[in-house]
């Protein structure tokens, strides 16, 4: 594959990466949320394969198979069991209005690629055009965890800003380590059974996964 176009392939990838992380950021339905979470998982995957056949790393192989498995197949699937047995099928509410969050993420963006501009005019990576986005995915998925009033919601942004952390070591390093990959990817496999078993004991409990709700709980005299 040509330099060039692989950069260009690299690019477009991340374009996609940034606006599913930006549906994710306006999306109050939480299939909806899932769905994009996968979309963003499936464009990861591809782009980790492509940077693993331009650059030589034959690890980044597995990796992208193991970010199909767990973020396009098995994550999206744990998701949609949670909402289902907790019937919560729409988010409605936010700290910050729709038409604010999206000023503030695109503000995220632009800080982005100002802060990565002097490492993206040092770098000789054929990733290093995605560098920025990289760091702009980890920050919506923050912002979506600070705006969202949902503790699901919150869960999936969590998981947006280990996409973002995932694409950002691919751009920066040709990816890490294969066995810390292994290690990242278990971890996150445990935390989303963990916060499952977690969600259904709140919601039995206060049969409500409202992080505001809980946060007014008072204990009675």
């Amino acid at each position: 594959m040509d330099i060039n176009i692989a950069a260009k392939l690299n690019s477009f990838l991340a374009a996609l990466v940034l606006l599913t992380a930006f549906g994710m950021l306006v999306q109050r339905r939480m299939y909806g949320l899932v769905h994009l979470f996968t979309w963003q998982g499936l464009f990861l995957s591809v782009n980790t394969a492509i940077v693993g056949f331009v650059a030589g790393k034959h690890h980044l192989y597995i990796s992208s198979v193991l970010t199909l498995a767990l973020k396009v197949f098995l994550l999206p699937y744990i998701l949609h069991v949670l909402i289902r047995r907790l019937k919560v099928h729409k988010e409605v509410e936010t700290v910050v209005n729709i038409p604010m969050t999206m000023l503030m993420g695109i503000a995220l963006v632009i800080f982005s690629y100002y802060l990565m501009a002097p490492v993206t005019e040092l770098s000789t990576l054929v990733t290093r055009s995605t560098l920025a986005v990289a760091l702009a995915v980890v920050l919506i998925g923050l912002l979506m965890m600070i705006t969202r009033k949902h503790a699901v919601t919150q869960i999936i942004g969590f998981l947006a800003m280990e996409n973002g952390l995932f694409f950002a070591a691919t751009s920066a390093t040709y990816g890490m380590p294969l066995v810390v990959e292994l290690g990242v990817a278990l971890d996150i496999l445990i935390a989303a059974f963990i916060f499952g078993i977690f969600f259904f004991h709140i919601h039995n409990t206060f049969d409500s996964l409202d992080i505001e709700q809980m946060a007014r709980l008072k204990e009675e005299d």
